[in-house]
């Protein structure tokens, strides 16, 4: 208590921000132990249905499907398995996965992981910073450029992840034939270090990247030169304008106090926006974890679609306190100690 008394405002306010998203990933790890428990799909079933067993005796399949069992600890009441659960996931340990037993989920999570961020992060990072700045200058220039910009931004802000991506592979894949094959690279090319191989991963990421760039980038647009409109017509605004003030002074006074409700708006749609990298993952066959999911689902591999919804729900957690963070340090009200913490 002491600590938290003697601390800074905004170390009281990250401190307030970190316990909710500690309680939020408790909730999320209960829920990805209940949830896909409440359905009939039995992980040993799922083995025992690839095993060929002839030649074996009952004896030996009981004693099989015993070792299952304990190997994904069904052998435990429901309250032990939790527990056990919760322990094995702080040490990092996220299970083993039922259709390709005995290897574990977090090794083919940590193979797939590299292509999901190689995807989300540029995509948000540049469709932010270029959506802000050209919701500014739309709000600010108007005339032909906001006529023309705000129309587009709002079509690609409408349309949904998986429409857009059909759309451009039926284009530039189907019809055109500007890309070779879907993925991430060619089947005829050793994932390596060499310059041949990154060319090749480049060829292929641009149609992907634009998928969810577009999509983000217009969504930022619009909610950018809303706000700027407000801030336009602001007193502070006018008395700048009649100082006879540069107008590029007036567009970053205006770009930073619309910044932090965007900033705090990208937390809140950055869950959507992963869920809508996966979706384009699987339209462009791309080997991320939204098409590891997808295989996952398909094959009623539970142990590993629990896994890739916690290293999900990390990642976007770990997203939103980043941008807290930053928040933490922009936003003057908190430096002043005017937020309220809940």
């Amino acid at each position: 208590m002491s600590i938290l008394t003697n601390s800074t405002p905004r170390q009281r306010y990250l401190a307030s921000r970190l316990k909710w998203y500690f309680l939020t990933l408790l909730s999320a790890l209960t829920i990805t132990f209940f949830l896909p428990r409440l359905g009939t799909v039995d992980p040993v079933d799922v083995i025992l249905s690839k095993v060929d067993s002839a030649g074996l005796s009952p004896v030996e399949i009981d004693n099989m499907e015993q070792e299952y069992r304990r190997a994904f600890l069904l052998d435990l009441p429901l309250w032990q398995q939790y527990l056990k659960y919760l322990g094995r996931t702080v040490t990092g340990d996220l299970g083993i996965s039922a259709v390709h037993y005995p290897m574990g989920c977090w090794k083919m999570i940590r193979n797939k992981l590299p292509w999901t961020l190689l995807l989300i992060v540029p995509a948000v990072v540049l469709a932010w910073m270029l959506g802000n700045i050209l919701g500014v200058l739309a709000a600010y220039k108007r005339g032909l450029f906001d006529r023309v910009l705000y129309p587009v931004a709002q079509l690609f802000a409408a349309v949904p992840f998986f429409c857009f991506g059909l759309a451009l592979v039926f284009v530039f894949y189907s019809k055109l034939g500007w890309v070779d094959s879907l993925g991430a690279y060619a089947q005829s090319i050793e994932p390596s270090l060499s310059l041949a191989f990154i060319r090749d991963v480049a060829a292929h990421y641009w149609l992907p990247f634009s998928s969810v760039f577009f999509i983000l980038l217009g969504g930022q647009a619009v909610g950018m030169r809303s706000l700027s409109i407000y801030e336009i017509n602001t007193n502070y605004v006018r008395f700048a304008k009649g100082l006879g003030m540069k107008e590029r002074t007036i567009i970053y006074y205006i770009f930073r106090n619309a910044m932090l409700p965007q900033l705090t708006g990208l937390a809140i749609v950055l869950g959507t926006m992963v869920g809508g990298t996966f979706i384009t993952e699987v339209v462009f066959s791309y080997p991320g974890l939204g098409t590891l999911m997808f295989h996952a689902i398909a094959a009623n591999d539970y142990p590993l679609i629990q896994a890739i919804a916690l290293v999900t729900t990390a990642i976007v957690l770990s997203l939103n306190f980043s941008v807290e963070i930053a928040v933490g340090f922009l936003d003057p009200r908190i430096k002043a100690g005017q937020v309220i913490h809940r």
